[in-house]
């Protein structure tokens, strides 16, 4: 089997991990439980290439207990059936299953039990949110521990430990091109290692240089998974970036969702922030962004990214204010919760005790509108920013004549 130079460099024991200092070294919980012999059932969450598969490898190996590996989509439940089976046989038995937050059903049922009375220990791993995507039930019988991102010191260091490799005897390269696969690898050191891999065998002479890598890739490798959890944290650091004011940062998401091609999410974001965020403190710029959504369309990439760039950076410096859906919000509340009230009387339909406001002067009456029960109600909290100060302004005014009631 021609086995990647990724799977070759795998670590046998704990103390071999690159990266997460959180959790592997001195005094650190997985270093621990080998030092202690011990293992507890757990689920590894984290971006790709980080080494979930490789802690969970190391750990059984350290401890030296009978294991198996399946993965939650491949694997049916006639290969859960074995698992159990096998625990029985061995008294015991730690069960490593890759993606579990895609495990159906079935599965979930046939492994609460053995996990509820030890006889199956369960290391889950999965890229995506466990609290959110992993039955309840399965996650409070495990510990989570969350793995971060590799940085580029770590790729490095993983990359200087392959150059020593026998399959790479031989190699030639220089700290610039080891600098530069690091870059490209979006901190997943499990790309680095392919990268490298792929460069040593596209050359003639095993010289590994910039040039040769930026022919095999010029772009740079970041996790996103438009079905998952990374997709939605761009999504949420782009609308907070604009939120906060910031336009590098702002800009920085944009680029990693077009990077993408995904402009229908930055769209529908765009949309949102308009007005969740910036709203009453500059009102025009809900038809701006329709304006550069609609030539962003109309050019499709990568044209469309000049009018993006543009509409963000003025989201970013626009003045902010959420006053009107928080109003909104509790007004909704009061419905929820059966604080209702009946319409006054002089509001129902062809009462002739209404009063027109356009036949008055300024087109304002001084009349009730909320019901008896609301009478004194207030949602809308004003701020003294942007375009919405002028209409802070003016409900100051009608508030003073509501007074008058």
């Amino acid at each position: 089997m021609n086995k990647p130079l990724a799977l070759k460099l795998a670590p046998t024991s704990i103390k071999d991990v690159i990266g997460q200092k959180h959790l592997i070294g001195k005094d650190k919980i997985i270093t621990n439980l080998v030092k202690n012999k011990k293992i507890f059932s757990m689920i590894l969450y984290g971006p790709p290439g980080v080494g979930k598969t490789s802690i969970a490898n190391a750990l059984v190996n350290d401890l030296g207990v009978k294991y198996r590996f399946l993965n939650a989509t491949i694997n049916n439940k006639k290969d859960f059936d074995i698992v159990v089976e096998e625990a029985r046989m061995y008294d015991g038995l730690v069960l490593i299953i890759d993606e579990i937050h895609r495990m159906n059903k079935d599965k979930q049922d046939l492994l609460l039990p053995q996990l509820e009375s030890g006889l199956i220990t369960l290391i889950g791993m999965t890229t995506a949110n466990p609290y959110h995507s992993i039955n309840p039930a399965i996650r409070s019988r495990c510990q989570l521990f969350e793995l971060q991102e590799l940085d580029e010191e770590d790729i490095i260091k993983g990359l200087k430990k392959a150059i020593k490799h026998p399959e790479l005897k031989d190699i030639k390269i220089d700290n610039k091109a080891i600098k530069l696969i690091a870059k490209l690898s979006g901190n997943d050191l499990r790309y680095a290692y392919n990268l490298l891999e792929i460069s040593f065998y596209s050359t003639s002479d095993k010289v590994v240089n910039e040039e040769i890598i930026r022919k095999i890739n010029s772009k740079p490798v970041f996790f996103s998974d438009k079905n998952g959890d990374g997709h939605y944290d761009v999504l949420s650091g782009f609308q907070k970036s604009i939120r906060g004011s910031d336009v590098d940062a702002s800009l920085h998401y944009l680029a990693r969702l077009i990077e993408e091609g995904d402009l229908d999410s930055i769209y529908r974001r765009m949309s949102v922030i308009a007005y969740e965020d910036i709203g009453l403190a500059n009102p025009g710029i809900g038809p701006k962004v329709d304006a550069a959504i609609n030539a962003a369309e109309r050019v499709g990439l990568p044209e469309a990214r000049i009018p993006l760039g543009t509409i963000v950076t003025e989201m970013a410096l626009s003045p902010k204010s959420n006053t009107a859906h928080t109003a909104l919000d509790e007004a909704l509340k009061d419905i929820e919760e059966g604080s209702v009230g009946t319409i006054p009387k002089h509001l129902k339909t062809n009462s002739e005790e209404y009063k027109y406001p356009h036949n008055y002067k300024g087109s304002y009456v001084v009349q009730q509108y909320l019901p008896d029960k609301l009478k004194n109600k207030k949602y809308y909290h004003p701020k003294d920013i942007g375009y919405e100060k002028q209409l802070k302004e003016i409900y100051e005014k009608l508030e003073k004549l509501k007074e008058q009631l």
